[in-house]
């Protein structure tokens, strides 16, 4: 169900909030939210990170962390050259296995649109399809920190060059200020920045930089003032702050898409990005998805995990669930 078959999004929040989202009603609605259970949250991760799952199963998680993959490269040196080679590997992340499943996205810079557009050709698209979606990092990432007039041109540039995703991120000077209106309006506004001219919109992935807000009651706050101002998914990280996606974090954040799902009966996404390098890892978050939210969520426009390095140790591990013995690194490209 989308947002707008329920309601537009200033009449939501107002109708949910009791008022217009400024910072005095956002205030009293975000610090009226039940606190976190720190000691209780941290365990509950823990256990679902220990959970085992059958050799059968495993084959399964595998190739889903691969179709959940948002394949990144977000650097200064990134050339065309090298977003060519990323769209080649998530396209075929496996080089010598067909069979292998493609990525569901790739994430570059707003300028590196163009090149990864072209590069996909006839294969960029929805990856609930089985094509490859790009997605675009704007908003002055990975600080925020730049006018609004700036980020919205940031949007709309990236979203006019054939972005199908915008990773936008918040400005956590002003969330820890409690300027919630502030934050509130700049999402909402570059919400309506991926709108195009035939009425469709790009999906929107506010990140919310975690591991800057310093409490999970923050990160509680922030999740849900992200939901409440339009985004479609929420995102732990930009991956350049540490600490950057952890299972607590990510648990938490599923926790509030499941309350606003009962509440709402609308469906929001969840990204966590930065740190997440194993199969064995990434395993305990599809798990704790699966638990948390329901194995409905294990699909691409619902769950992604925000990567560079993830795919390679997924790929060696898929190789050795197929022959029997661990290849090299050597059997991977590099990108």
């Amino acid at each position: 169900m989308s947002r707008t078959e329920l309601q537009t999004l200033p009449e939501r929040a107002v109708e949910l909030l009791g008022g217009q989202p400024d910072d005095a009603t956002l205030s009293r609605y975000l610090h009226g939210l039940p606190g976190v259970d720190a000691v209780g949250l941290e365990q509950r991760a823990a256990a679902l990170g220990t959970r085992s799952i059958k050799t059968t199963s495993k084959r399964w998680a595998i190739d889903k962390i691969i179709e959940l993959i948002d394949l990144t490269t977000l650097e200064g040196a990134d050339t065309p050259g090298k977003v060519r080679s990323l769209v080649a590997k998530a396209l075929r992340p496996d080089a010598a296995d067909p069979t292998c499943p493609r990525v569901a996205a790739v994430c570059v810079y707003g300028d590196m649109v163009p090149d990864a557009v072209a590069a996909l050709g006839a294969a960029h698209g929805d990856p609930d399809d089985g094509l490859v979606s790009v997605a675009a990092v704007a908003t002055a990432f990975p600080s925020g920190r730049s006018s609004l007039a700036i980020k919205l041109q940031d949007t709309a540039d990236a979203v006019a060059a054939g972005a199908d995703e915008i990773d936008m991120v918040i400005d956590r000077g002003a969330f820890l200020a409690g300027r919630y209106g502030l934050v509130f309006d700049q999402i909402a506004r570059v919400k309506e920045a991926c709108r195009r001219p035939d009425g469709t919109s790009a999906s929107l992935k506010v990140i919310l930089e975690t591991g800057e807000l310093n409490t999970y009651d923050n990160v509680k706050r922030a999740s849900w003032l992200a939901i409440l101002a339009g985004g479609d998914f929420i995102k732990t990280s930009t991956g350049k702050v540490q600490p950057a996606a952890t299972l607590p974090v990510t648990l938490l954040m599923l926790e509030v898409v499941r309350d606003w799902h009962r509440m709402t009966g609308e469906k929001i996404g969840v990204k966590p990005a930065g740190g997440i390098r194993t199969s064995k890892d990434a395993i305990k978050y599809l798990v704790t998805v699966a638990e948390t939210v329901g194995e409905e969520w294990l699909q691409p426009h619902l769950f992604r995990f925000g990567a560079s390095s993830l795919l390679n140790d997924v790929l060696l591990q898929r190789q050795k669930m197929r022959s029997g013995h661990y290849s090299g690194a050597d059997y991977v490209t590099i990108d």
